[in-house]
């Protein structure tokens, strides 16, 4: 495999492992999935040191007992020094540490305020209207019929 397309795969394994790490440090993930991020870790650290001998100057393997949070701060760092060499994420941006897609997010946005808006439109016609008001229409519409009904009658006198 060529030596760019490998860091770069190599690259977004330790991006998605930091996501993974955070995902469970915050919904209460277990001792098994530190271990499992740990030793994801360590597998990619020891690739990259094979391709580029200078990585292993700068960072060590994490030791087995490391928390979710070392290894996300862990493979944030390792992930940071190869982006000046292959830069961030195509087609990606960041915040507070998670990639997205803006195009996506700028498409869900705009959905979500034009469903909210239909939403918000039907919520106040219900509620001028009031929980009986269909009720009230169909007793006025059948009282107009009645009425009709009854009207021959009273020209008749």
């Amino acid at each position: 495999m060529e030596r760019e397309k490998e860091l770069i795969k190599l690259i977004n394994v330790l991006r998605r492992t930091a996501r993974m790490a955070m995902q469970s440090e915050w919904t209460g993930g277990k001792e098994d999935s530190a271990a499992f991020c740990t030793e994801q870790y360590n597998r990619v650290l020891a690739r990259l040191k094979e391709i580029d001998a200078s990585v292993g100057a700068v960072f060590d393997p994490l030791p087995a007992g490391s928390s979710l949070t070392v290894v996300a701060m862990a493979s944030r760092q390792l992930a940071a020094y190869f982006e000046d060499e292959l830069g961030t994420a195509k087609g990606f941006g960041h915040a507070y540490g998670f990639g997205f897609d803006p195009k996506m997010f700028k498409e869900f946005w705009e959905n979500h305020r034009a469903s909210s808006k239909i939403s918000e439109s039907s919520s106040a016609r219900a509620l001028r209207s009031g929980p009986d008001s269909g009720r009230k229409q169909r007793r006025r519409k059948a009282g107009s019929s009645r009425q009709e009904a009854h009207a021959p009658h009273r020209n008749n006198k």
